[in-house]
C-alpha cells in the first residue's frame, strides 16, 4: 500500500470539477430545515479545487458560482459571489501552505477559510439591514472543516491511480 502522499495522481478531468460543482451547487440548493448549521457545501469544494488546481479553478469560477448560489437561494445579488471570490483568492495564496500539512491540518485551515466566507456573508446581510442569525452560525464552516477529509479523498479518487500501475 503506498501512502497517499507519495501517490501520483493522474490530471484532472473538467468533468469532475464540473461534476462536482454541480453536485455541490445541489446539496446548497436542498431544503434544509436550519441553513445556519448545514457546511456551505459549494465553499468546501470550491476551496478544494482553489487548493488543488488553481489554475484551472480560481475567482472567475467563484464570482459565477456565487451568482449561481445567490440566484438559487432567493438571497441579496452578490453576497456569495464577493464571499466565494476572497475564499477561492485566499485558497489560492495559500494553497502550496495547505497542500504541505496532513489532511487533519488541511482541515484546519479550510476552516479557517470557511469562517471568513461566512463572515462576509455576514457582514453583507447586515449591512443590507438584515438582523444578526445568532452564533450558531459558526457550525456550519467547523462542520465543513471536519467534511474536509471525506471530501478530499472523495474528489482526488478519480485521480487515483490503481494500486498495480503504481508499482510499474
Amino acid at each position: 500500500m503506498i501512502p497517499s502522499s507519495s501517490q501520483i495522481l493522474l490530471p484532472v478531468r473538467m468533468s469532475t470539477i464540473l461534476g462536482s460543482f454541480a453536485l455541490a451547487l445541489f446539496l446548497n440548493f436542498l431544503p434544509w430545515p436550519d441553513l445556519r448549521l448545514v457546511p456551505d457545501f459549494v465553499a468546501l469544494v470550491l476551496c478544494f479545487w482553489c487548493v488543488r488546481q488553481p489554475r484551472l479553478v480560481g475567482i472567475g469560477v467563484a464570482w459565477m458560482l456565487g451568482l449561481l448560489a445567490d440566484a438559487g437561494n432567493g438571497v441579496l445579488l452578490g453576497q456569495h459571489a464577493l464571499a466565494y471570490s476572497l475564499l477561492a483568492f485566499l485558497a489560492i495564496w495559500l494553497s502550496r501552505r495547505i497542500l504541505w500539512f496532513r489532511t487533519m491540518q488541511q482541515a484546519m485551515h479550510v476552516g479557517a477559510l470557511l469562517v471568513v466566507a461566512q463572515a462576509v456573508v455576514l457582514l453583507v446581510r447586515l449591512a443590507s439591514g438584515s438582523g444578526f442569525p445568532g452564533w450558531a452560525l459558526l457550525i456550519g464552516p467547523l462542520a465543513g472543516a471536519l467534511l474536509w477529509p471525506l471530501v478530499s479523498w472523495l474528489l482526488l479518487l478519480p485521480q487515483r491511480r490503481l494500486e498495480r500501475e503504481q508499482m510499474i
